[in-house]
């Protein structure tokens, strides 16, 4: 991956995209040509499934996403799609760096950004206190590094990406996102550790998740409490990290719809086919948008990320608004 970090690394990021229906993917390819990305993101859930007919169609999605992968790096996480024959077709097709070995949580740098993947599943597919306390500690290590002052001075940005969310909403927000017991949030009884205290702890900006096949941006949140930067300027120095749920590239499945009420972290939400853009500006500025596959490319929604500086340290969510 790209050692400098004096550029601007720009992304496509999404998940959930099948063999059937892929709506993204003719755009994807369009763009990879162009020389529009620098990086793929893709947030687990392929093919629908890799194992599929002996695993035939699992050729075939990796031969259709190929004019994409042959042009920038396809960086991927694991979905609960992938659990058959205990993620093998995943751990198989795809050589990540580092991490655990097999992809299921790894990191990189890119530009002036650090980013890790990591499992979701672990707490659904196979779960055992050992495994989710390997990933637990292998991302609690990764994240004391990025923080050493040398290196989030280079990678200011730290971002992370995992399938399934910690907060949505849609309508099934009470089994998974609005669910106290929701295990990526608050771990289990196998592992009482919490992700989003981790993440919060070690001040990740943005946290990227799928499994909702929707597009929705929250305001930075914590502990389901809203902590914007301010009331007119909520991304400007954010109090917690920012979280996009990107599941809408296109499979069989269709799309998800959302509950009719409305959820206070939720800042914007569609159910169009589309996938997110980001733009790695500089060590201060990022900038997201989301692109809609039924709008022809239109971008709806958009909104730049702004830290005056980075550390372990830069959130405060004492004072929120709700």
């Amino acid at each position: 991956m790209q050692g400098g970090s004096d550029w601007s690394p720009r992304l496509a990021v999404f998940g959930d995209l099948g063999n059937e229906n892929p709506r993204a993917l003719p755009y994807l390819q369009e763009e990879a040509e162009a020389g529009h990305f620098d990086a793929i993101l893709h947030v687990g859930d392929f093919a629908y499934d890799f194992d599929t007919d002996n695993a035939r169609l699992g050729d075939e999605f990796m031969r259709q996403i190929e004019p994409v992968a042959a042009m920038v790096p396809y960086m991927v996480c694991v979905g609960n799609h992938e659990h058959a024959y205990n993620f093998s077709n995943y751990r198989n097709r795809f050589t990540m760096p580092g991490g655990d070995g097999e992809g299921m949580y790894f990191s990189w740098n890119i530009g002036p950004a650090h980013i890790v993947s990591f499992s979701t599943e672990v707490y659904y597919y196979g779960v055992s206190t050992e495994s989710i306390r390997a990933q637990y500690e292998w991302l609690q290590k990764d994240l004391q590094e990025a923080n050493l002052p040398a290196n989030r001075a280079a990678r200011p940005w730290i971002i992370v990406m995992g399938h399934k969310p910690m907060y949505c909403s849609n309508r099934d927000t009470e089994r998974l996102c609005n669910n106290p017991d929701n295990p990526i949030r608050n771990g289990n009884k196998y592992y009482p550790a919490s992700l989003e205290e981790l993440f919060y702890k070690y001040g990740v900006d943005v946290e990227f998740y799928a499994h909702e096949h929707s597009y929705e941006r929250l305001w930075p949140v914590y502990k389901t409490k809203i902590c914007n930067g301010s009331s007119d300027k909520p991304y400007v120095n954010p109090r917690a990290p920012v979280h996009i749920v990107t599941g809408s590239a296109g499979d069989r499945e269709g799309q998800t719809k959302f509950s009719h009420t409305v959820l206070p972290w939720t800042a914007f939400h569609t159910d169009d086919y589309g996938y997110t853009r980001v733009t790695v500006q500089n060590e201060t500025h990022l900038y997201m948008e989301e692109m809609s596959v039924d709008k022809k490319g239109a971008v709806i929604d958009k909104v730049w990320i702004v830290r005056d500086s980075h550390s372990a340290e830069q959130f405060n969510c004492q004072a929120v608004s709700t």
